[in-house]
């Protein structure tokens, strides 16, 4: 498993691959709080917090992670890699999960700069230091728990399609719908069901976004998270 961990990662730090992943994400979430005017901008909105980063943030993974993933398995089957790789001396679960350790590895080394961020909100605030600690740390705990559940997902539909754009939408839609897609569908009345929210993800971030960090959300991700790890490697083993 570590073998194509460290595989993963220098392929993403030797390519683009990670700086432009990195970049994208710091420049984007720059813009959107301390550049564009509206209602994401921090400066213009009255209150030292760091809400509108965190109301943000899942809605850029829903693009950026799958971008990140699509390339994991894609490659590999449309090279002829795959079989190489699965003649070596390691299980489809290590070659798995060496890949989504990688990727997760990726997404947190984007998440660590936005802590000047926090930095900031601190010297902003009225009296300074004036932070909400808990519902802060609630809120990065999210990001990385929701993020490694879409690095799942992306993961998976990686393995779906030798073509890396085909394996992205994918990625795309299929995160949108298990982020939002419950929402969506709690809103017409006419279904009469009241549970349907608490099945997607966004509900169990905001949950968790709110400082109280409650077993059942964090259960919830690692469910989803070995679901569509299992998924990826029940493909892995048909190939």
């Amino acid at each position: 498993m570590f073998s194509i961990f460290k595989k993963e990662i220098n392929t993403f730090f030797a390519s683009s691959i990670a700086y432009l992943v990195i970049g994208v994400f710091l420049l984007i979430n720059g813009l959107f709080l301390w550049v564009f005017r509206g209602d994401f901008n921090i400066l213009e909105a009255g209150f030292a917090d760091l809400n509108a980063f965190f109301f943000i943030t899942p809605w850029f993974f829903i693009f950026l992670i799958p971008a990140v993933t699509m390339r994991s398995f894609s490659d590999e089957m449309r090279l002829g890699t795959i079989e190489i790789l699965k003649t070596k001396p390691i299980t489809n679960w290590q070659i798995v999960l060496g890949k989504y350790a990688s990727a997760v590895l990726l997404i947190v080394i984007a998440l660590v700069p936005t802590i000047v961020y926090v930095y900031s909100i601190l010297k902003l605030g009225n009296p300074v230091g004036n932070l909400d600690w808990g519902s802060t740390i609630g809120s990065y705990l999210g990001l990385v728990l929701l993020g490694a559940a879409f690095t799942s997902i992306g993961l998976f539909t990686s393995t779906l399609s030798s073509n890396q754009i085909i394996a992205f939408l994918i990625g795309v839609i299929l995160s949108y719908l298990l982020f939002a897609g419950f929402d969506a569908l709690q809103e017409i009345d006419f279904l009469g069901f009241d549970f349907l929210s608490s099945i997607g993800m966004r509900s169990h971030f905001e949950s968790i976004s709110r400082g109280v960090i409650d077993t059942r959300d964090v259960l919830y991700f690692v469910c989803v998270i070995y679901f569509f790890l299992a998924l990826t490697k029940l493909n892995i083993d048909k190939k």
